[in-house]
């Protein structure tokens, strides 16, 4: 009987033993929990900006010239004289280069000749057709044969003319395909000219951008080659129908530089304005969680980050606009807010941002331009 009390005795005291050790390790653990909910997140904090928001649609496209003209011979013959070169400013008229014209020269003195010869012999017919002493047949066929060679006289002379190449619009003269002692026939390329005035650039827009671009817009122009220097240009015409193939629709750009700097063949960045919002209030970009439908930021309260639902308006690179849910004297977290939930105890880590974060609208102006 004491062997199995003491056995008891010992079981009892275990179990005590035992008991006391699991409620220890269940308040450590209880502890070390709430330390851990207490634990603040270090983030990093800006403020609401208020400023103009530009709504801007962008693209890429080459710049073209807005006429320009392939300068074929009319004639053949052999090349005598140029009188401009390539880079050269012509008019429209303006020689730019001679043909041999001897054979046509003397065709058209053999015409004129024949036509002189007949105009005497229709003169003379005249006078006895009304004496009777023609008739009236033979009168009127000398009489449209005279209109023949005044005829041929007058393409003789038009076709000598051709032998003078000239320019067919005004602009500048971008290529010579001849030299002087060349023979060339009819319909071959001599020269092209290009006219620089305005220049033109054909941007293929995508449809869902329809109703936003329209004629008269203003347009900046920059290029690689001239880096340091934007050019203004404005819509002159978009195309009422959307290619089916490609779900775009055209838009024409001029772009007037008198500077003469832009070339056609450049590649051009372009940049149309087509909304403006005066005095938006504005967030960083980053500073924006949630879905597309149901944007929110972060506002801190007392070291409290509390999620606030925004509704959004126009956005640039870097920022976005807020239409509703900020007054603009927030201080927003913007860098460590994807950990974040609606009442997690935050460590600015920042802390002077707060003097700027927060400031009221109007004292801190910024512009931005959207995409």
């Amino acid at each position: 009987m004491k062997r199995y009390g003491l056995e008891t005795l010992l079981m009892s005291f275990l179990l005590i033993l035992g008991g006391c050790t699991d409620s220890g390790d269940r308040e450590g653990a209880a502890v070390d929990s709430d330390q851990e909910e207490e634990q603040a997140i270090p983030v990093e904090i800006g403020g609401v900006k208020q400023g103009d928001v530009y709504a801007v649609y962008s693209g890429t496209a080459s710049i073209e010239a807005f006429g320009e003209a392939m300068v074929e011979a009319k004639v053949g013959g052999e090349v005598r004289e140029l009188l401009v070169e390539e880079g050269d400013v012509v008019r429209s008229g303006q020689i730019l280069a001679r043909l041999d014209g001897d054979r046509l020269r003397l065709e058209l003195q053999q015409s004129i000749a024949n036509m002189n010869k007949l105009e005497r012999e229709y003169a003379r017919n005249v006078e006895l057709h009304e004496k009777g002493l023609v008739s009236p047949g033979a009168f009127e066929n000398i009489k449209y044969d005279l209109e023949a060679l005044r005829a041929a006289s007058e393409l003789a002379r038009l076709e000598l003319s051709y032998t003078e190449i000239r320019a067919p619009i005004d602009g500048v003269v971008a290529e010579r395909y001849i030299k002087v002692g060349n023979t060339i026939d009819p319909n071959d390329a001599t020269f092209k000219v290009t006219d620089l005035d305005p220049l033109i650039i054909y941007l293929h827009v995508p449809e869902r951008d329809y109703r936003r671009l329209s004629a008269g817009q203003k347009a900046t122009i920059s290029v690689d080659a001239l880096k340091d220097r934007q050019f203004v240009g404005s819509i002159a015409r978009v195309s009422p129908v959307v290619d089916p193939a490609t779900g775009t629709f055209k838009v024409t750009i001029e772009v007037p530089d008198q500077s003469g700097q832009l070339k056609p063949g450049m590649f051009g960045r372009i940049n149309i304005v087509y909304d403006m919002h005066a005095n938006a209030l504005q967030v960083p970009r980053s500073a924006i969680v949630g879905s597309d439908d149901e944007p929110a930021v972060f506002v801190v309260e007392e070291d409290i980050a509390r999620r606030q639902p925004v509704t959004l308006g126009l956005s640039s690179g870097a920022s976005v606009e807020v239409v509703d849910g900020l007054s603009g004297t927030e201080q927003i977290v913007i860098v460590g807010q994807t950990g974040l939930r609606d009442g997690t105890r935050v460590d600015v880590v920042n802390p002077d941002a707060a003097s700027t974060a927060g400031v009221p609208p109007g004292e801190n102006q910024n512009a931005a331009t959207a995409e």
